[in-house]
């Protein structure tokens, strides 16, 4: 055992586990928030500052970039519960040799979803929808954003290897001041140099240049006992990277799965025009933000059953287990009676005032989906479980479930019934309910048969 390799990271198979959790993830729940910002700098400002239109399309624009880019996180999600299992067992050779093979497998997908964007863009566009009055803005903001794709990918692998040995500060570190980089350029480029969508789209970019090329460089030189990328392919172990592409597909599915599934919302909420897209807009990027500290917190949770699963210490996972679906849930409740009472507040945040219609449609959203965050919470908390017991194909089936049901019903329900575009509101916290009756089902089902 090497102390020194140990000592680089922060095990969570010891101490009081509401502390460690708690101490773990509020860095997490910080980056997340200022992850949101990226986008949300982009919406706001647009929004105020450009017009309905360009507000529509960058927002629509989000929803589109975070499927595309879903992939990729999930890839990096997959192996940081790869690399957490191993840290916790203390098999460090091990933990190395999938730091590499991760690293090759993600790069190549990476690079082909390059590909896919750039050649095309404008399939895509066509496939969701997007009204003419806006499609060259949504088209320009499309073309800049995905530039930073790379970025993307390195900050997400290098943050969940960060993460997978305890070190969830470090990726907050490069956010906060990457966050603030991009507020700053939104302003100047869309304000003062009247660059409009194209400005908003750039200083993301710039912004992820620096958060993914730093986090990048100090893991490399912090923490090069754990990662080397030399190898010849000749040596390649193809079992091991086998399994590893099985989890991150896996993982990389669940997440891509979960926001295709948005993505064929979106496209609904299209055909009912650029008004109730610009309510849609606002309100989702809300909407993320409240149900946001519980979706880290079973992030968290999820590389601390992962460390305590390489570990062996299954008592140690169900006490845990215990006290995440306390904390998860009165994260939820706070964030739903802040909702449920500031929902106009904050749609005005995004949307001038006199646009009313706007405003109230976002205010029915918020109020619907916000009554019901202890079901996401709840179901944020079975995908950590299972992805951290090995077992990324349940989170995989719960995700199905989620968005099946909402995109089943809201097709239905939406263009054929006189409730509109309240049955896709609606659908969402009914998919919720159904994953988390299935996934509680199985963890039972799952705990019984280890005990």
């Amino acid at each position: 055992m090497d102390m020194n390799l140990i000592n680089k990271g922060t095990k969570l198979t010891e101490g009081k586990i509401l502390k460690n959790l708690l101490l773990f993830a509020l860095p997490m729940m910080v980056g997340n928030f200022l992850q949101q910002i990226y986008n949300i700098a982009d919406t706001l400002i647009v929004g105020k500052f450009v017009g309905t239109n360009a507000l529509a399309a960058v927002g629509s624009a989000y929803t589109l970039m975070t499927f595309l880019t879903s992939l990729i996180i999930g890839l990096c999600m997959g192996s940081g519960a790869l690399f957490s299992k191993w840290f916790g067992a203390e098999k460090f050779d091990e933990m190395k040799l999938d730091v590499r093979l991760s690293f090759y497998f993600i790069s190549f997908v990476t690079f082909f979803i390059y590909l896919i964007v750039f050649l095309g863009t404008d399939i895509i566009l066509h496939m969701i929808s997007v009204p003419s009055d806006i499609y060259d803005l949504m088209r320009l903001y499309v073309r800049i954003i995905f530039i930073g794709i790379g970025f993307v990918f390195l900050y997400n692998f290098f943050s969940y290897f960060l993460r997978s040995v305890g070190n969830s500060l470090v990726p907050l570190y490069f956010l906060a001041v990457s966050s603030v980089m991009n507020i700053i350029l939104d302003l100047y480029f869309v304000i003062f140099l009247k660059w409009g969508v194209f400005g908003a789209a750039t200083a993301t970019v710039i912004s992820q240049v620096f958060a993914g090329g730093g986090i990048f460089i100090y893991t490399i030189l912090k923490y090069s006992e754990f990662i080397s990328f030399k190898g010849n392919i000749k040596d390649m172990k193809w079992d091991r990277l086998k399994g590893i592409i099985k989890i991150d597909v896996f993982t990389g599915m669940q997440q891509s799965v979960m926001n295709f599934g948005i993505l064929m919302i979106q496209g609904l909420v299209n055909s009912f025009g650029t008004a109730v897209m610009a309510s849609f807009a606002a309100a989702v990027k809300i909407d993320t933000l409240a149900y946001m500290p519980s979706q880290e917190f079973g992030n968290a949770y999820s590389l601390f059953v992962s460390q305590n699963f390489g570990a062996k210490k299954r008592k140690r996972i169900y006490e845990g287990t215990r006290i995440a679906v306390i904390v998860s849930t009165l994260f939820c409740l706070a964030a739903s009676a802040l909702i449920w009472i500031f929902a106009g507040n904050l749609m005005c945040m995004f949307v001038n005032v006199n646009e009313t219609g706007i405003i109230l449609e976002g205010i029915k959203y918020l109020r619907i989906e916000g009554a019901f965050y202890f079901a996401i919470g709840l179901l944020f908390l079975l995908y950590g479980y299972y992805r951290g017991v090995q077992k990324a194909e349940m989170s995989l089936i719960l995700t199905i479930i989620s968005l099946g049901t909402r995109v089943l019903f809201s097709y239905i329900f939406a263009p054929n019934t006189s409730l509109g575009v309240l049955a896709i509101w609606w659908s969402i916290p009914i998919g919720w309910i159904l994953a988390d009756v299935v996934g509680i089902s199985l963890f039972f089902k799952f705990k019984r048969s280890k005990d």
